[in-house]
Order: C-alpha cells, then structure tokens, then sequence
C-alpha cells in the first residue's frame, strides 16, 4: 500500500468520524427538545457508514493494474437516518407541549435520545478519530525512515 493511499484511507475514516461526532453533539443538544419545525419531538439521528473499497470506473490501458487509479479502502457515509425508536413519555402537566385529553392526558412526548447512549457513541468515534491520526502519524514516519535508509 503506498504512502497516499494510507493516507486516504485514514482522511476517509477522520472525515467519517467528524461527522459522526457532530450527529451525536446535535442528538445531546437537542435531548429535551419538544417541539420541532416538522412537528412533534426531536428524533435522534444516526450516521451510516459503508466501506468504500470499490475501483473507479475508468482504467488507463498503459499502467499496470497495481498502478490503476482507485478510491481505495476506507469508509464513506451512507446516509444520515431518524432512529425509529419510539419517544419517551414523562409525566409533566405544566410543560406547553403536555398531552391536553385521553389516557395520556399530562404526559410530554420527549426525544428518543438517551444521553449514555450517546455519550458512549461519542467515546467511540473519539477514539477512532484518534486511531485514524495515529495511523496517519505512522505512515508519515514509516515513509520518513525509508527515505533515509535509501539516503
């Protein structure tokens, strides 16, 4: 694998992983977030990722195929997509957004985010932040000790 290649492949997951964080900082900030622009609660979102180890499409008929442009491996968001989990229901009469008649009368329909889930989420894709520059550190320092052993 040369030195590019790694490189993107770790650019791909660090990107992947960003967005990821950001998801999850919107899902804790809006954790208590009861009305929203499409009606009802804020529903928790999650981040989809694929592996994007697929070739281009083209080839140059001169290079040899090791040689041949390509993505590479590393990762790519899929889509972004509501949990479908259902929301919670916490008894508050005086909240606005309380339930006004039926069985359910004074409850509040709350985001289906939980923050321990979330917050282990985030540890999760810190740490594979974290991996990624690690990986990118070492590659960076792989190729420098090459180059001057060949010196």
């Amino acid at each position: 694998m040369g030195m590019f290649r790694a490189i993107n492949t770790s650019a791909s997951g660090l990107s992947a992983q960003r967005l990821r964080m950001d998801v999850i900082s919107d899902n804790i900030a809006n954790a208590t977030t009861t009305r929203t622009p499409e009606g009802g609660p804020y529903k928790r979102k999650r981040v989809i990722l694929m592996s994007s180890d697929t070739k281009v499409k083209y080839k140059l008929p001169f290079l040899p195929a090791k040689f041949q442009p390509s993505i590479g491996s590393g990762v790519r968001v899929l889509r972004i997509e509501d949990d479908k989990k259902p929301f919670r229901l916490v008894y508050d009469p005086t909240h606005p957004d309380a339930i006004k008649s039926g069985p359910k009368k004074g409850y509040v329909l709350m985001p289906n985010v939980n923050i321990v889930t979330e917050m282990v989420d985030m540890i999760s894709a810190s740490r594979a932040y974290e991996a990624n520059i690690a990986m990118v550190d070492n590659t960076k320092a792989i190729f420098n000790k090459a180059l001057e052993i060949g010196a």
